[in-house]
C-alpha cells in the first residue's frame, strides 16, 4: 500500500501531538526537518541507515 508522504506525517504529527504533548514548535521543527532531509542530498544515506 502506497500512502502520500504528506498524510504519513499528518498522521505521526497527529499521534505525536496527542500522545505525548510535545510543544508545538518541537512538532513542526521535527516534520519539517524530516520532510526536507526526505528530499535532499542526504535521502540515500537515510535510505540505508534505515532499512537496515
Amino acid at each position: 500500500m502506497d500512502v502520500p508522504l504528506w498524510l504519513a506525517l499528518l498522521a505521526v504529527g497527529f499521534l505525536g501531538i496527542k500522545l505525548v504533548r510535545p510543544p508545538w514548535w518541537l512538532v513542526a521543527v521535527l516534520l519539517l526537518g524530516g520532510y526536507l532531509a526526505a528530499d535532499s542530498f542526504l535521502s540515500p544515506v537515510l535510505s540505508t541507515a534505515l532499512h537496515k
